[in-house]
Order: structure tokens, then C-alpha cells, then sequence
């Protein structure tokens, strides 16, 4: 039996070993304090500092974990998590379904598209459409482009519906779809219901004539000056 302890020293000792375990209850394998030869200033010197530097990291850690909007081009530059850019379309709301006659068993129109809230500084819009569910959302397997625009001019606020190539704004230039030519070329999914992406970058320059580029060309050229983007998603089944 563990003999009885007297007077102040006594309670102290007593205290410490509580404190001791509780903190290795709560915290096991942060703090590791030692023995129990440690002066009783010591080891009030040690677990504020610890407790500091524990909830220094807790602080950190919640500020780092804020949700921030994913750019997968890394590159957003506007600052902030709030996006403020934002695309939309009269033909289909956001996840909802695309009219046939924007697609392949229709009139394989272009959808009309708008846009408001380009940061400041922008200087030209690039627009990416593409299928990220080909050739079968059960076993996606690629992601089949179809519609690559670039150098947009920012003081358009749109484009209308079955915009033709003569009919983009001043500035224009056009990259080369899946079907390995310019222009838009709407949903035509094999299998399943498709996910169509339409997505939006203002960027902080003007970009030079790429030639026709893909899209991973177009991604390339943009990558580093993007202020902000948005994004649309329209879905398609075969009927």
C-alpha cells in the first residue's frame, strides 16, 4: 500500500500525477513531459508552452482547412474563396437536362450563354465544353472535348444561341474539338447520361494565336493566368 503523504508537498505531488495523466489521456503522444523529478515551475513552464504551441496548431489548421473553390489548373489569382464570375444558359439550368436541338439528334446548336462578374483586370475569356463521363459514365474511360473558344473579348457578356464562327465576338479564336475540327459539336452520348461541362476562365492577358489548339494546348496557355472561373453542368441521355 502506497503510504499516506502529508502537507503541502504531498498535494502537490498528487496534483502533478493527475495532471500528468490527464493530459496524457487527452493529448497521448503530444506531450511527453518526463519524469516526475521536474520542479513544479518547470513543469508549469513546459505545459504552457505546450498548450500554446498545441493550440497554435489547432488555429493554424482550421484556417488552412476553409473550403477553397478547386481550380484544377492551380492558378486562380483573384484572391480570396469567394468566386464571384458565374456562367449560366436560358436553354438548361445548372445540372439540368440540354434541349435535344443542342445536341446530335437535334439541330446540334450551340446553347445560348451568358456570363456576369469578371473580376478586375480581365482581359479576355477562354470557354472549354467538354464530357469528362465518355464513352460510358459507368466506366468513363476519357473526356471527349467539344467546344474550345479563346481570347473572348471581357466586354462580352455572352453568346447567342447557334453562334456561327463569323459570328463570335471581335477576337475570337477557336480551338479544335474531338472531332478534330473548330467549332461547337453538341452531346451525342453512346451510352448513359452524360455530364457537359461548360467552363468559363477570365484571364489576366491576351493570348497569343495558338493555331487551332487542342484543349490540353489551350490549358497550357492559360495555366498561370487565370483571375477567376466558372462553370455550367448541362446532362444528356439518348432518347
Amino acid at each position: 500500500m502506497m503510504p499516506r503523504m502529508q502537507g503541502k508537498g504531498s498535494e502537490n505531488y498528487i496534483s502533478y500525477v493527475l495532471l500528468e495523466k490527464i493530459q496524457l489521456w487527452i493529448f497521448p503522444g503530444i506531450f511527453n513531459l518526463g519524469d516526475y523529478t521536474y520542479r513544479r515551475s518547470k513543469y508549469r513552464e513546459i505545459m504552457l508552452q505546450r498548450i500554446v504551441n498545441f493550440l497554435l496548431i489547432v488555429v493554424t489548421s482550421a484556417l488552412f482547412s476553409i473550403p477553397v473553390w478547386s481550380d484544377p489548373l492551380g492558378n486562380n489569382k483573384s484572391g480570396g474563396n469567394k468566386m464571384s464570375l458565374m456562367i449560366s444558359s436560358t436553354a438548361f439550368s445548372q445540372n439540368g437536362n440540354i434541349p435535344s436541338q443542342y445536341t446530335c439528334e437535334g439541330e446540334d446548336l450551340s446553347p445560348p450563354l451568358s456570363w456576369s462578374g469578371l473580376p478586375a483586370g480581365s482581359r479576355s475569356l477562354a470557354l472549354i465544353v467538354d464530357d469528362p463521363d465518355a464513352p460510358d459514365p459507368a466506366a468513363p474511360r476519357m473526356t471527349w472535348v467539344h467546344w474550345l473558344l479563346y481570347n473572348i473579348p471581357p466586354e462580352n457578356q455572352g453568346l447567342e444561341e447557334a453562334v456561327a464562327s463569323s459570328s463570335l465576338p471581335t477576337g475570337t479564336l477557336q480551338g479544335i474539338n474531338d472531332w478534330k475540327r473548330t467549332g461547337y459539336g453538341g452531346p451525342c452520348p453512346p451510352i448513359g447520361r452524360h455530364r457537359y461541362f461548360f467552363k468559363l476562365y477570365a484571364l489576366d492577358s491576351l493570348l497569343p494565336n495558338l493555331n487551332n489548339p487542342t484543349k490540353a494546348q489551350l490549358e497550357q496557355a492559360i495555366r498561370g493566368h487565370i483571375l477567376d472561373q466558372a462553370e455550367l453542368i448541362g446532362t444528356y441521355q439518348k432518347r
